[in-house]
């Protein structure tokens, strides 16, 4: 199975991004966590998306806030899917950081998530190497069907509350 590349701009974002790793342990899915910076080390981040494909990973999630160029620079230098998520935080409480990683120029796509939407993203991840992988296909598969059983008990309780 293809690794999820996880970097972050910033240390600050690993109490959010934390639960991405969590939901790919889940599943059994490797991945790796990185910092790096579209500012402060591009040169790094840059050559990290060159040399993804290569080093065996098959998504790379990209986290950052404020002027979130994080997503866009690894976008800009790989053929594999990214996935953004804008960090809330800094004066705009995120506003900024979404727009940046929303908003990219056509063919430099970037698919994101909610602000802090860590988990999402992995599940997005997940989606994207399941196209070859049919155990994690049905791993996913489970997951849903789980949601909706969850979903049905609440339901039910919540009928028998009404009909008190």
């Amino acid at each position: 199975m293809k690794k999820v590349a996880i970097v972050m701009g910033s240390d600050s974002d690993w109490k959010v991004v934390r639960a991405a790793t969590e939901q790919l342990r889940e599943w059994d899915i490797p991945f790796e966590a990185h910092i790096l910076s579209a500012h402060r080390t591009p040169e790094k981040a840059a050559g990290f998306a060159r040399d993804a494909r290569g080093n065996g990973f098959g998504v790379i999630i990209a986290a950052a806030g404020m002027a979130a160029h994080l997503a866009g620079v690894l976008a800009g230098n790989t053929t594999l899917p990214v996935i953004g998520i804008p960090m809330k935080g800094g004066v705009m409480d995120g506003m900024d950081a979404l727009l940046a990683t929303v908003q990219m120029p056509s063919g430099v796509p970037v698919a994101t998530v909610a602000l802090n939407g860590a988990k999402n993203a992995a599940i997005l991840a997940a989606q994207i190497l399941s196209l070859s992988d049919d155990g994690l296909a049905d791993k996913l598969t489970a997951a849903k069907e789980e949601m909706e059983r969850q979903i049905a008990e609440k339901d039910a309780k919540l009928q028998a509350e009404l009909a008190e």
